[in-house]
């Protein structure tokens, strides 16, 4: 009973280190705060986002206990500062209204916590040594990028499918002045024709807004570009780490704080635990 309550103990302390316990909780509070004004006011779209937002606060802790993987904090805390903004910031606090490049900043963002997630499922199995292959730095780099590609498109599908079958607008709209289309050609020989100085926008006799709605075309672009700077950001740092792997060196120190790995210490101790309970199993 002492060894499992020490156990539990053990596991709460590696769940969060000392910074990334302080971050948790202040941002937690400030959730729990805007979760109980907004059901002293009956908001419950409101409230929901708060749920769902300590909810995910959870997610890196449980990941490291669950999978027994090490999570470096300056990565945990940028995980957990991204909720935030995304959720608290961007939904409840309208920042994707309010602030133009709030969008493209969480997108490319969300680029390098994807490509550190892909590269972490590769760079595992690349160090396992009951499967034969052994792979380049630079292979394993260009896979997180990869993946993190292939999720961001993935979202941008999500997206569209929304706008289309809901009636949702993710897909935010974006006023321009000029636009090029081969549609505008009366000529139909598949020229181009470019409408520049568009000053208005009319439907049904009524102008709706000064300039012309692209329709969602640029906003997935951008978020597609973003995240492939977030991307290819981090695949450098995963490249440098294992290009430093068993060196000392300032480049490896730093791509350490955005590296998840295996906890090798809390394997060794489950393999432990399950071996004393076969023990006993044996004895019965």
């Amino acid at each position: 009973m002492k060894n499992d309550t020490n156990n539990i103990k053990r596991r709460l302390a590696q769940g969060r280190s000392r910074k990334v316990f302080i971050v948790n909780t202040v941002l937690a509070v400030f959730v729990i705060g805007i979760l109980v004004r907004s059901l002293m006011l009956g908001n419950l779209n409101s409230a929901f986002i708060c749920l769902m937002t300590l909810c995910l606060f959870s997610v890196p802790a449980i990941i490291k206990r669950t999978f027994n993987v090490k999570l470096p904090e300056t990565l945990e805390i940028i995980v957990l500062f991204f909720i935030f903004c995304a959720e608290i910031l961007g939904e409840l606090g309208n920042y994707y209204m309010s602030y133009p490049h709030w969008d493209l900043m969480l997108h490319s963002t969300w680029g390098f916590l994807c490509a550190a997630l892909g590269f972490a499922l590769v760079d595992i199995i690349n160090q396992n040594d009951k499967i034969k292959f052994n792979l380049s730095p630079v292979y394993v780099a260009v896979v997180a990028f990869c993946f993190s590609m292939t999720v961001g498109v993935f979202w941008e599908f999500f997206e569209f499918t929304a706008d289309a079958l809901l009636g949702t607008d993710t897909q935010k709209d974006t006023i321009i002045s000029e636009i090029t289309s081969t549609l505008l050609n009366e000529a139909k020989d598949g020229a181009a024709v470019t409408v520049s100085g568009i000053k208005e926008t009319v439907i049904n006799g009524e102008v709706v807004i000064n300039g012309y709605i692209d329709v969602g075309l640029r906003d997935t672009m951008e978020d597609l570009f973003v995240n492939f700077i977030g991307a290819f950001i981090f695949s450098i740092i995963g490249y440098v780490y294992i290009k430093h792997r068993g060196k000392n060196s300032k480049a490896k120190k730093f791509a350490e704080r955005f590296i998840p790995t295996l906890d090798e210490e809390e394997i060794e101790r489950d393999r432990e635990r399950e071996r004393r309970k076969a023990e006993k199993k044996k004895k019965k």
